[in-house]
């Protein structure tokens, strides 16, 4: 997730996509020793939240309309919660931290909800194979699967001015653009088509049916520069953000752009190779966010 939106955790270098493990997109915060101590059960709460539900869409073989019917059912728990009324059995875990943290803190539900509506468009985009038409289209996927996190944080740090809500989602937003880029091997096969269809068009290749082709690691160079713009209008949000938090957003930003570096040492070929962290990369990463 971190003390806000995290790329991905430390794992190995450069992995084959055939040798690639099962693991959890971390979009989320995980509350890591440089947040508030103060707010760690809130942010833990907040991830918990973000992660059932995300499983809710994604894993098992579930079939759309239970997936469907399973989100509802936790939007109306969030909504009980929310209202200081006990929610269901089926979530305890989620639900009995959760509902505090809410009245504690005067959480906005409704970003909470824009979580679970891109989690609701994961199930239907995933089964149509339509994809996203157009940058704009996608932007505001991240909108509501990304951005909520960042402005959830922010609103417990108590920061909560336009311009840093703008720049957090700027962040937030290439984070998830970053994700996308780094996982086409691994979305592709599974029916998830991020890269916009206007710009496949314009590159002449399938979204559908993308192999890494010379026009493919352009397509890819091309969106690979966009999150870097993304992230770079972001940045000057670590300078807004008190104290240990601060900090810790400057190793998200700087965790995101190198994973950008290992795309561009890739020569683009997300295709066939998923780029991640290693604590090889932490002195470069800690050494450039001193530098911020």
């Amino acid at each position: 997730m971190p003390a806000v939106p995290s790329p991905m955790p430390l794992s190995a270098t450069p992995t084959p996509l055939s040798a690639a493990p099962v693991t959890h997109y971390e979009n989320f915060p995980v509350a890591s020793w440089l947040c508030p101590p103060r707010l760690r059960p809130a942010i833990a709460a907040i991830y918990t939240f973000a992660r059932t539900a995300d499983d809710i869409a994604d894993e098992g073989d579930a079939l759309a309309a239970q997936r469907l019917g399973d989100l509802a059912a936790f939007r109306a728990d969030l909504h009980a919660a929310a209202r200081g009324q006990p929610a269901s059995d089926r979530w305890p875990g989620v639900f009995g931290p959760l509902a505090p943290v809410i009245a504690q803190f005067q959480l906005p539900v409704p970003l909470l909800d824009d979580l679970l509506s891109a989690f609701e468009q994961d199930v239907a985009k995933t089964r149509d194979g339509a994809g996203y038409a157009d940058r704009n289209e996608l932007l505001d996927y991240c909108r509501r699967s990304a951005n909520p996190v960042g402005r959830l944080l922010l609103h417990l740090y108590g920061v909560d001015d336009a311009p840093s809500l703008v720049q957090s989602d700027a962040i937030c937003s290439a984070l998830q653009l970053i994700n996308f880029w780094q996982d086409l091997g691994v979305d592709i096969p599974r029916g998830r088509y991020y890269l916009p269809r206007d710009r496949c068009a314009a590159f002449g290749v399938d979204p559908v049916g993308l192999v890494q082709t010379p026009q493919a690691t352009g397509l890819i160079e091309e969106n690979v520069e966009w999150a870097t713009r993304l992230m770079l209008e972001g940045a000057p949000l670590v300078k807004k953000v008190p104290g240990r938090a601060g900090w810790e957003l400057r190793l998200v930003v700087q965790g995101g752009l190198r994973i950008l570096d290992k795309i561009r040492a890739l020569e683009y070929a997300t295709l066939r190779t998923r780029p991640t962290l290693s604590a090889r990369d932490a002195p470069l990463m800690l050494w450039r966010a001193l530098r911020m």
